[in-house]
Protein backbone atom coordinates (compact mmCIF):
# COMPACT_ATOMS: atom_id res chain seq x y z
CA UNK A 1 0.00 0.00 0.00
CA UNK A 2 1.16 3.23 -1.07
CA UNK A 3 0.72 6.95 0.14
CA UNK A 4 -1.45 7.71 -2.00
CA UNK A 5 -3.17 4.99 -0.72
CA UNK A 6 -3.18 4.50 3.11
CA UNK A 7 -4.44 1.48 4.83
CA UNK A 8 -8.26 1.38 5.36
CA UNK A 9 -9.25 1.35 9.46
CA UNK A 10 -12.23 0.69 10.77
CA UNK A 11 -12.96 1.30 14.63
CA UNK A 12 -15.12 -0.44 17.06
CA UNK A 13 -15.63 1.40 20.51
CA UNK A 14 -18.48 1.89 22.77
CA UNK A 15 -16.77 4.85 24.02
CA UNK A 16 -17.23 8.70 21.72
CA UNK A 17 -14.23 9.44 23.93
CA UNK A 18 -12.00 6.40 22.44
CA UNK A 19 -13.15 6.47 19.14
CA UNK A 20 -12.20 10.50 18.84
CA UNK A 21 -8.77 9.68 20.49
CA UNK A 22 -7.99 6.66 18.44
CA UNK A 23 -9.06 8.36 14.79
CA UNK A 24 -7.07 10.91 15.70
CA UNK A 25 -3.90 8.89 16.47
CA UNK A 26 -4.56 7.10 13.60
CA UNK A 27 -5.38 9.60 10.76
CA UNK A 28 -2.52 10.99 10.19
CA UNK A 29 -1.15 7.25 8.68
CA UNK A 30 -4.52 5.71 7.69
CA UNK A 31 -7.60 6.61 6.48
CA UNK A 32 -10.63 5.68 8.64
CA UNK A 33 -13.57 4.16 7.05
CA UNK A 34 -15.54 4.21 9.77
CA UNK A 35 -16.24 4.57 13.85
CA UNK A 36 -19.16 2.58 15.42
CA UNK A 37 -20.18 1.90 18.94
CA UNK A 38 -21.07 -1.71 18.92
CA UNK A 39 -20.77 -5.55 17.60
CA UNK A 40 -24.20 -5.22 15.55
CA UNK A 41 -22.91 -2.19 13.45
CA UNK A 42 -19.76 -2.95 13.48
CA UNK A 43 -20.34 -6.71 11.79
CA UNK A 44 -22.89 -5.00 9.31
CA UNK A 45 -20.20 -2.75 8.03
CA UNK A 46 -17.27 -4.72 7.77
CA UNK A 47 -18.65 -6.41 4.42
CA UNK A 48 -19.81 -3.23 3.46
CA UNK A 49 -16.85 -0.87 3.88
CA UNK A 50 -13.88 -3.58 3.41
CA UNK A 51 -11.59 -2.57 5.96
CA UNK A 52 -7.79 -2.85 5.67
CA UNK A 53 -7.11 -3.93 9.52
CA UNK A 54 -10.34 -3.54 12.51
CA UNK A 55 -9.35 -1.98 15.52
CA UNK A 56 -11.91 -3.52 18.04
CA UNK A 57 -12.66 -2.86 21.58
CA UNK A 58 -13.26 -5.67 23.93
CA UNK A 59 -15.61 -4.82 26.30
CA UNK A 60 -18.70 -3.56 24.90
CA UNK A 61 -22.26 -4.23 25.63
CA UNK A 62 -24.32 -6.19 23.79
CA UNK A 63 -21.65 -7.74 21.71
CA UNK A 64 -18.19 -7.98 23.10
CA UNK A 65 -15.40 -7.90 20.71
CA UNK A 66 -14.43 -11.54 21.06
CA UNK A 67 -17.68 -12.17 19.60
CA UNK A 68 -17.63 -10.06 16.94
CA UNK A 69 -13.76 -11.36 16.15
CA UNK A 70 -15.72 -14.82 16.25
CA UNK A 71 -18.64 -14.06 13.94
CA UNK A 72 -16.76 -12.57 11.32
CA UNK A 73 -13.92 -15.61 10.95
CA UNK A 74 -16.67 -17.76 10.95
CA UNK A 75 -18.03 -15.85 7.94
CA UNK A 76 -15.20 -16.06 6.66
CA UNK A 77 -13.44 -12.85 6.75
CA UNK A 78 -9.60 -12.53 7.15
CA UNK A 79 -8.77 -8.86 7.79
CA UNK A 80 -6.59 -8.27 10.21
CA UNK A 81 -8.24 -7.69 14.25
CA UNK A 82 -6.14 -5.18 16.42
CA UNK A 83 -8.11 -5.38 20.02
CA UNK A 84 -8.29 -2.53 21.97
CA UNK A 85 -8.73 -3.27 25.65
CA UNK A 86 -7.98 -1.95 29.29
CA UNK A 87 -7.52 -5.88 30.52
CA UNK A 88 -3.55 -6.05 31.33
CA UNK A 89 -3.96 -10.08 31.76
CA UNK A 90 -2.17 -12.61 30.14
CA UNK A 91 -5.71 -14.86 30.00
CA UNK A 92 -6.75 -11.73 27.80
CA UNK A 93 -4.24 -11.68 25.36
CA UNK A 94 -4.80 -15.33 24.81
CA UNK A 95 -8.49 -14.86 24.67
CA UNK A 96 -8.14 -12.40 21.54
CA UNK A 97 -6.12 -14.73 19.41
CA UNK A 98 -8.13 -17.22 20.10
CA UNK A 99 -10.81 -15.04 18.72
CA UNK A 100 -8.67 -14.49 14.96
CA UNK A 101 -6.57 -11.01 16.55
CA UNK A 102 -3.10 -10.36 15.46
CA UNK A 103 -2.93 -7.47 17.61
CA UNK A 104 -3.09 -6.50 20.91
CA UNK A 105 -3.17 -2.89 22.25
CA UNK A 106 -4.02 -1.64 26.11
CA UNK A 107 -5.72 1.64 26.21
CA UNK A 108 -3.26 3.84 28.10
CA UNK A 109 -0.76 2.79 25.90
CA UNK A 110 -2.81 3.77 22.80
CA UNK A 111 -1.10 7.00 21.39
CA UNK A 112 2.52 4.57 21.59
CA UNK A 113 1.12 1.09 20.94
CA UNK A 114 -1.80 1.55 18.17
CA UNK A 115 -0.27 3.14 14.80
CA UNK A 116 2.44 0.41 14.93
CA UNK A 117 0.02 -2.20 15.96
CA UNK A 118 -1.73 -1.34 13.01
CA UNK A 119 1.18 -0.95 10.91
CA UNK A 120 2.39 -4.42 12.19
CA UNK A 121 -1.26 -6.28 11.11
CA UNK A 122 -0.96 -5.18 7.64
CA UNK A 123 2.38 -6.55 7.03
CA UNK A 124 0.98 -10.08 9.12
CA UNK A 125 2.72 -9.61 12.17
CA UNK A 126 1.66 -9.67 15.68
CA UNK A 127 2.07 -7.14 18.26
CA UNK A 128 1.54 -6.98 21.55
CA UNK A 129 1.62 -4.17 24.13
CA UNK A 130 4.22 -4.31 26.79
CA UNK A 131 1.70 -5.41 29.63
CA UNK A 132 2.94 -3.75 33.53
Amino acid sequence: MTAINPPRVLLVDDSDVMLDYASATLSPEYEIVGAFRDGHAALEAVGVLQPDVIVLDISMPGMNGLEVAGRLRRAGCSTPIVFLTVHDDEATVHATSEAGGIGFVLKPLLRSDLAVAVREACAGRRYVSQMG
